[in-house]
């Protein structure tokens, strides 16, 4: 049996790397910024590393990928300690959210809808913290949580609510396709996300239309994709255009701001 080094959830790449660019698209670039994103992207490998040996029965599968991802992620994680030491607060928050998803795993429950949320959550989080990464420095010892600027909240909502309609979308045409109640909660949450982008919207000020643009799209994709049969990869490929969409609104409503 070959040693899983890199998770087949494909869609997670999506998920992981859109906090990091909303995150950077308000605050100051930087090398410490590069190294939160070696930390995040590299725990999801070691995480699911983890998780499989949490499971038992096929060990020698994930040891390896354990000890590699391991390498990668705990001097990368001591170095941007030592350059943010403030994020040795969020340590309960972490043990919480990782905890949470390790139950999950004990369980062989880890595609879970609460598990996906966890996840989701622990997203949303990161797009604060690359925002606080980029905006403190090696000086600061308490987060940033006072100092943060109302459109970072923004961000981090943006972040949930895509995430979570993603997960919704994509659980109701694959993993619970035979549940019609997943494709009704799909939609009404797409329509409900169109109404909350508005005041959004209204919260960022000068250039946050913007940001009601992907949740239109993705409220149009709730209710097209799915009608008929979709491969899983058309799927997927849906999934990474709303994401850039939302990329591109974000930065749209950052220069207009």
């Amino acid at each position: 049996m070959r040693p899983a080094y890199v998770p087949n959830q494909h869609g997670a790449w999506a998920f992981l790397g859109l906090p990091l660019v909303l995150g950077a698209l308000v605050t100051e670039a930087g090398p410490v910024l590069l190294l939160l994103a070696v930390v995040w992207v590299a725990a999801y490998p070691f995480s699911y590393a983890l998780f499989g040996l949490l499971r038992g029965g096929r060990a020698q599968r994930f040891r390896g990928p354990a000890l590699l991802w391991a390498a990668v992620v705990v001097p990368a994680a001591a170095a941007l300690l030592v350059a943010r030491p403030w994020l040795l607060w969020l340590t309960p928050l972490i043990l919480v959210l990782g905890g949470t998803n390790a139950s999950f795993a004990r369980a062989h429950d880890e595609r879970a809808l609460a598990n996906d949320l966890v996840f989701v959550t622990e997203c949303a989080v990161v797009t604060w913290v690359t925002w606080a990464v980029g905006s403190t420095t090696t000086a600061t010892t308490a987060p940033p949580l006072a100092e943060t600027p109302p459109e970072v909240w923004v961000l981090v909502a943006v972040t949930w609510l895509v995430l979570t309609g993603s997960t919704l979308h994509v659980k109701s045409l694959i993993r619970e396709r035979r549940d019609p109640r997943y494709a009704r909660a799909s939609r009404a949450y797409a329509v409900a996300c169109v109404a909350l982008s508005v005041v959004l919207a209204r919260s960022w000020g000068p250039g946050g239309g913007w940001l009601v643009v992907p949740f239109v799209v993705l409220g149009v994709r709730a209710f097209l994709v799915g009608r008929t049969p979709v491969r899983p990869g058309a799927i997927g490929a849906v999934e990474l255009v709303a994401v850039l969409v939302t990329v591109g609104a974000a930065a749209l409503a950052v220069a207009a701001s």
